[in-house]
């Protein structure tokens, strides 16, 4: 009983807005996100493929659905999000063998995270989409 009277009040503050994030937090949200869109879409991709390989008439079909510019920047999006997913499991494994650990070699491998799977989002959408 003594112990919860001398037990001290931790801050709360729940104003979302205010909340700054380091970097390689904004790393892990974003992996998990990543992650999640991509388990969530697995249905559409598959059902894209198939199409693709049912006949030549499905195939124009799906053609056509992924040649609209709506869908050309949802699958960008995709893109983006096994990139990022991909680099970012690569960084995670290397934290898993602490390499990495620091602060300045994580927000440094933060950066070199964003930086790749950007820049393969943009090589890859070039060539598969346009």
């Amino acid at each position: 009983m003594a112990e919860m009277a001398i037990k001290k009040r931790r801050p709360k503050n729940l104003d979302l807005p205010t909340i700054r994030l380091p970097l390689p937090g904004i790393l892990s949200i974003l992996h998990r996100v990543s992650g999640a869109g991509l388990f969530l879409m697995l249905p559409v991709l598959l059902w894209l493929f198939q199409g693709s390989l049912t006949s030549s008439d499905t195939f124009a079909a799906v053609k056509g659905v992924v040649g609209h510019p709506v869908a050309k920047i949802v699958l960008l999006g995709l893109i983006w999000f096994y990139m990022h997913h991909f680099c970012a499991g690569i960084r995670y494994l290397l934290l898993d063998l602490h390499k990495g650990i620091e602060l300045e070699a994580a927000r440094l491998s933060s950066k070199i995270v964003f930086a790749v799977s950007i820049a393969l989002t943009l090589i890859i959408g070039a060539k598969v989409l346009w």
